[in-house]
């Protein structure tokens, strides 16, 4: 072999390596690009939850609503007759409050007077005219059976029946007449139809009144009633107010300066109103101004009852209970679990629910404060919580 041959060999053989090579390493790179991504392991994130520990237990359910206090009676008292104001009692005030009976004003009554003389005159010729018609039917008769006549008479004004008919048809027209004119006397004094407070005063000295001028507002301050609306709910917590022993004391509450009072359910109403859709329990006071401090008509109170006695409930603060009405626990392996909740009632800050029947005999942790963003299966570090109650 030449000299030349062997430097072309050595030629080749350095580029077979330079190709080898370059294969090798392009399948290193490829190799060292498609393995997977060395991944750190790291521990599961749990966040701090807090909760109580509660079981269920049997609670008086809590019954409450709004309303506003209105009188038992409340009337525009207004003139019965036409005639002037003589007199004007010094009672008739607003503010003030009046006697069933007592006088508010006196009318001037002479042309009454005159009417109820003239009555009682009619009425005494109408007797009068009465016993005579009733004489001359005795004699009528007398002389028809002395005539003896056979048969009866063609007609019966032998006998005077009509004559009769007539003078009693007219002695009882004078006795209305009469009723009437003492009624028309009797209405020149306006007088209180109950005990009421008077809230309005129309008239003054002087004055002419027509028939049905007004002359004052009135209301009774015998009672004030309050018609609460109660949902179907409510309804179902109430007892039956039939079979209690003793009345089912209520409270009632000013809701602007929380000053309260005693009431008790005087009635139900049997009907749905069309516009709350909801039935209504009538709570009343009695004697409202004798009441310590008074209470008056027109103000606005939060009732609130005891209901009857509901057992295999849950007693949670009013923050455990979610946007989206649920109830979140924790499980025993520190998971998060929930429950729709449809609360009973609620009071005092606290939500009243009836526990699942499948968790009704265990003590659980529920969670006083959930948040939106939990899921169920959630790993959890639940703290306790302690709830004044």
């Amino acid at each position: 072999m030449t000299k030349h041959s062997s430097q072309w060999l050595f030629s080749l053989a350095a580029i077979a390596v330079l190709v080898l090579i370059f294969i090798y390493s392009n399948n290193a790179i490829e190799e060292h690009e498609q393995r997977p991504m060395p991944m750190r392991k790291e521990a599961p994130q749990r966040p701090n939850v807090s909760v109580i520990n509660i079981s269920a237990d049997s609670y008086a359910a809590h019954v409450s609503g709004f309303g506003e206090l209105t009188p038992h009676f409340s009337l525009t008292l207004s003139a019965q007759v036409n005639g002037q104001i003589e007199h004007i009692s010094k009672q008739f005030e607003v503010g003030n409050t009046i006697k069933k009976g007592d006088w508010l004003i006196k009318l001037e009554q002479s042309e009454y007077l005159a009417a109820l003389k003239e009555a009682e005159n009619n009425v005494a010729e109408a007797t009068l005219a009465l016993l005579e018609e009733e004489r001359q039917a005795i004699r009528a008769k007398a002389e028809w059976q002395a005539s003896a006549l056979p048969g009866q008479p063609d007609s019966e004004l032998v006998l005077r029946q009509p004559q009769l008919l007539a003078a009693k048809a007219k002695l009882r027209y004078a006795q209305a007449t009469l009723t009437r004119a003492k009624k028309d006397v009797r209405q020149t004094t306006i007088t209180a139809p109950f005990d009421a407070l008077i809230t309005a005063r129309n008239v003054s000295a002087g004055s002419f009144l027509q028939t049905g001028h007004d002359v004052a507002s009135l209301y009774s301050v015998d009672r004030l009633e309050v018609a609460v609306p109660l949902s179907s709910q409510d309804w179902q917590n109430l007892p039956n107010f039939s079979q209690l022993e003793t009345p089912l004391k209520v409270s009632l509450r000013n809701v602007e300066n929380k000053q309260t009072w005693q009431g008790q359910v005087l009635r139900s109403h049997q009907h749905i109103d069309v516009e709350t859709r909801q039935r209504a329990l009538v709570i009343s006071i009695d004697k409202p101004l004798a009441q310590q401090p008074a209470v008056f008509a027109g103000t606005f109170v939060e009732v609130s009852l005891q209901g009857k006695l509901i057992d295999n409930v849950w007693k949670l603060p009013s923050s455990s209970l979610s946007q989206r009405g649920e109830i979140w626990y924790v499980t025993a392996d520190n998971t998060l679990a929930k429950i729709i909740a449809n609360p009973l009632f609620a009071h005092s800050g606290n939500i009243f629910i009836p526990a699942p029947a499948d968790l009704e005999n265990q003590t659980l942790s529920i969670l006083s404060h959930p948040l939106n963003s939990y899921i169920e299966g959630m790993y959890v570090n639940p703290t306790e919580d302690h709830i004044n109650e």
